[in-house]
């Protein structure tokens, strides 16, 4: 029987007796109706009237203790309650905690055993209205994501009875040292004792490994050091665990005794690199912000836990990163045994004061007693992103996390600590680890994705203190502790008892755009029309999950570009409520690319890279080529690849070391005319002897070659014209063209269009003062025009930076609508790498829902399909037409991009269509 099945059975032999009170209590919260609760879960979870409700709540039950509990000592334990408990037997106060995130317990008075008694929880769950709260404010406690997801309130973990002596071990703490298979076992009494200390230490068979018996003179603490002759480490793919017993003995009776699991490891950070057992580890983590669909803290069974923990394995991830929250011990079991390393966190205050901070420490104190014999924990985080601290601005808040590093780090030297996990603008004090977060959509920021991660690379200055106050070694292993990209989950498989979950209407506050808003997701896809651009409602669904792994896929091959960073943290695990950006959804559903994602996320691997993902058929492309090897060493091996099936070539590649990055000669192909049209998958694996090592693969849009343009072509702007001449159009003079090309409007364009004229406008080009197309000032009296943001041709522009379109933390789905001319674009319809070169900085908007039928042919949406808007977008003048663009269609001579040339194509014909 697991640790975790121990903890939480009904135990009625033994030195300890144990006996399950989760289940049905009475309940009632100040101000409302009495109900009944299911314990364990917050309160939050039950009653969808009270999801946002604070304040103070009581807890009921009956209970009988068994008779023959009647002559010991019988404590009531909390596993954890949020936020501060006060709890009482028929009547009678037994003592209060504070805290929501760490056991407690109670002695029930000896007379008070007999008979059926009350047990009253009263639960105060603090807003942050200090005049209710004025001991303990909402912002001034730890709560982690509560100020995000919602408040979390009430008994949250298993509550128990148990019975035991008065003597009895109040905790064990366990030092194992891999090196020496030396064990030191702490073992605290509840008071003192005089009898005998017996300690065995069992290895993963059951078998006595070491023992040792000490004599207890009256004391109440004891240190006793042991000697495994045979180590089995914990390891990630072994992750051999070991059982301290600890019992107290009088005579030849056991009146106590404890179980504690642990585990041989070892995790350094030295020379700019991370060592488990002493070898090369190279981290490949996710964040895990431990919520579950229906308990919200609370997880629903260790066989969830489990599940979740084997998913994790499958994608390829190492280390989980436990956001801002202490979990259910049972998060640790599971880490233990399945061979997963976890990262966790102080849940973070609002507001830094005096007692805020003591919390901070006391809450670090606590998770160090009951998790720190847990081989999986490897780093402690104090501060994630300076929330609930001001360290650009406080030297004081500085000094303090200076003075809680080294504080943690002395009563740990065990683990790695990170200060403040950091983003821009914040930073670190003193850290074990270099570690920042960064968001970027893929493929619209791909190339600032790029030259940021160079930049961290480097070792770059802005990732410490620039106050004079930073204690950087130079040494500390660069991660990248945070980014991601949303793919979104289907709404058919979150639903609970067929109705969506109540978090569907969360979200609206969190952008000001509303883009985290679930509810109604389906209804805008048809709304929308883009029904008419994806095949179905499911199949948006399918490309968006895709279109997540491709961006994961680029992001991660560019880390693994640079030996100097050594790892990774993907946000996130799962789904949160309408954060969507997990390899999981809430439910724990897979993504549709699950089982290829550890392709990419494994110690080795192969990174392609190409200049330009598009090429034109017969042309020869160069495709460069580096091999990545994370924690294990790389044999001599050969790397074979294949285009579509079809074996292209292999070449050999020399042993490389662990945590290194070898460069491949570039390899070059050649895309046949009849591959016009499509995108090849271009595959490579890497193989020693008969065993594959790697793969991956590269996928390249091939353009049919261009017919010489029949349209005849205008522009008064010498460099558009010069560009639409070197593309093979016949440019002449404005009245002969077919289509008129410009960047911006002027009243004489608009006159021309009213009387037939066919306009282009690359609207990428030009600044726009008015934040339209007009090159002057609109004439806000134009009939045909609006005097609320529509100006004439009706299409407004805005910059994408800084707004939701950036897509730097809610990702925006961008399109081609694949029809008509456009159906000449290989791929499809949400835009790749091959379109990294024209990637707009700019949208069109003004269009209703109803034009996005015929109006608009390419366009970005922000999460779960919200503002959409247009990329090319047409609108008819008085007899004439408009087609508008702001995708980037000059920036490589005329030709060298086949997806400009082609774009470009395409929207002439379509102004002059018609």
């Amino acid at each position: 029987m697991t640790i975790a099945s121990r903890r939480f059975a009904d135990t009625h032999s033994g030195p300890r007796a144990r006996l399950s009170l989760d289940g049905t209590w009475d309940f009632q919260l100040e101000g409302h109706e009495p109900a009944t609760i299911a314990v364990p879960a917050p309160w939050q979870a039950h009653f969808p009237d009270l999801r946002a409700a604070a304040g103070v709540a009581t807890y009921s039950r009956t209970l009988t203790v068994p008779q023959k509990w009647q002559d010991r000592q019988v404590i009531v334990h909390f596993g954890a309650v949020n936020y501060f408990a006060e709890v009482s037997v028929n009547g009678r106060r037994l003592g209060s905690h504070e805290g929501g995130y760490l056991p407690f317990e109670f002695v029930i008075p000896a007379d008070l055993l007999g008979g059926e008694m009350r047990l009253d929880v009263r639960v105060a769950l603090p807003s942050s209205d200090g005049r209710a709260f004025p001991d303990f404010p909402f912002d001034e406690i730890p709560h982690g994501k509560q100020s995000w997801y919602g408040m979390l309130g009430g008994i949250w973990q298993s509550v128990w009875l148990e019975c035991r002596s008065e003597a009895h071990i109040a905790h064990q703490g366990i030092r194992a040292d891999l090196a020496t298979g030396g064990v030191t076992v702490d073992v605290e009494l509840a008071a003192a004792f005089t009898g005998a200390l017996n300690i065995r230490l069992l290895d993963r068979n059951g078998a006595v490994a070491a023992s040792a018996e000490l004599a207890l003179n009256g004391a109440a603490h004891a240190s006793v050091a042991l000697k495994v002759a045979k180590v089995e480490a914990w390891s990630l793919d072994d992750p051999a665990l070991y059982r301290a017993v600890v019992e107290l003995c009088q005579g030849d009776v056991v009146i106590d005794a404890d179980v504690q699991d642990f585990g041989f490891r070892t995790f350094e950070a030295r020379d700019g690199k991370f060592f488990l057992n002493g070898q090369p580890f190279y981290m490949r983590g996710a964040l895990d912000q431990d919520y579950y669909p229906e308990g919200i803290y609370t997880p629903p069974s260790l066989e969830f836990l489990e599940d979740q923990a084997r998913k994790s394995k499958e994608l390829g991830l190492n280390l989980l990163r436990c956001h801002i929250k202490v979990p259910d011990p049972r998060y640790y079991d599971v880490a233990d045994r399945f061979g997963l390393l976890v990262w966790t966190e102080i849940p973070n205050v609002q507001t830094f004061t005096e007692k805020s901070a003591q919390r901070l420490l006391d809450t670090m104190e606590g998770i160090l007693r009951r998790d720190g014999n847990h081989p999986s924990i490897v780093i402690w985080t104090i501060i994630n992103e300076d929330w609930g601290t001001r360290l650009v601005e406080s030297a004081d808040q500085r000094s303090w996390l200076d003075n809680a590093y080294h504080w943690l780090k002395k009563k740990d030297p065990t683990r790695l600590v990170v200060d403040n996990s950091a983003c821009i603008p914040n930073f670190h004090v003193v850290s074990d680890i270099d570690d920042y977060h960064y968001y970027a959509s893929v493929p619209e920021m791909a190339r600032e994705w790029a030259d940021w991660v160079s930049a961290f690379a480097k070792r770059p200055d802005w990732s410490y203190s620039p106050n004079g106050d930073a204690k950087r070694r130079g040494d500390e292993p660069l991660v990248v502790s945070e980014f991601g990209v949303w793919g979104l989950p289907h709404p058919d498989k979150l639903l609970q008892d067929g109705k969506e979950p109540f978090w569907f209407i969360n979200g609206l506050e969190w952008d000001s755009e509303g883009a985290t808003y679930p509810h109604g997701v389906e209804q805008r896809f048809r709304t929308f029309q883009f029904d008419k651009v994806f095949p179905s409602f499911g199949s948006f669904i399918e490309d968006t999950q895709w279109h997540q792994f491709n961006a994961l896929k680029f992001e991660i091959e560019e880390m693994r570009r640079h030996a100097s960073i050594q790892g990774y943290v993907i946000t996130e695990l799962t789904d949160l409520h309408w954060e969507a950006n997990g390899l999981m959804d809430m439910e724990r559903n897979t993504r549709a690319y699950h089982n290829r994602f550890h392709e990419i996320n494994t110690d080795v691997v192969i990174v392609p890279r190409m200049q330009r993902y598009a090429v034109w058929a017969g042309d020869t492309a160069s495709i460069e080529l580096e091999i990545s090897t994370g924690g294990k060493a790389l044999p001599a091996a050969e790397l074979s690849w294949n285009v579509d099936g079809t074996a292209a070539g292999k070449m050999a590649v020399e042993a490389v070391d662990a945590t290194s990055v070898c460069r491949l000669p570039a390899i070059e192909l050649s895309f046949a005319a009849e591959k016009a049209g499509n995108q090849v998958s271009v595959q490579f694996t890497l193989t020693a002897g008969d065993k594959e090592l790697a793969r991956n693969s590269l996928d390249i849009s091939v353009y049919a070659r261009r017919p010489k343009p029949v349209l005849s072509v205008s522009s008064a702007e010498p460099e558009i014209a010069g560009y639409l001449a070197a593309l093979g159009y016949e440019v002449v003079n404005a009245d002969k063209a077919h289509v008129r090309v410009v960047s911006t409007l002027s009243q004489a364009d608009i006159d021309a269009m009213e009387h037939g004229a066919h306009y282009v406008s690359l609207a990428d080009v030009a600044p726009l003062p008015f934040g339209n197309l007009r090159n002057d000032q609109p004439n806000w009296n134009y009939p045909t025009g609006g005097d609320r943001g529509q100006p004439m041709p009706q299409m407004r522009v805005t910059e994408r930076n800084g707004t939701i379109w950036k897509g730097n933390w809610v990702t925006g789905f961008s399109w081609v609508k694949r029809s008509g001319v456009f159906e000449r674009l290989p791929g499809g319809p949400l835009t790749d790498l091959s379109f990294v070169g024209v990637n707009p900085n700019r949208v069109i908007t003004g269009f209703r829902p109803i034009h996005f039928d015929g109006l608009v042919h390419a366009g970005t949406m922000a999460g779960w399909i919200h503002k959409p808007c247009a990329t090319i977008a047409e609108r008819r003048v008085g007899s004439g037409r408009i087609v508008a663009t702001t995708f980037g269609l000059m920036r490589e001579p005329a030709g060298a991009d086949p997806v400009a040339a082609t774009l470009l194509d395409c929207i002439i014909e379509t102004a002059a269509a018609g």
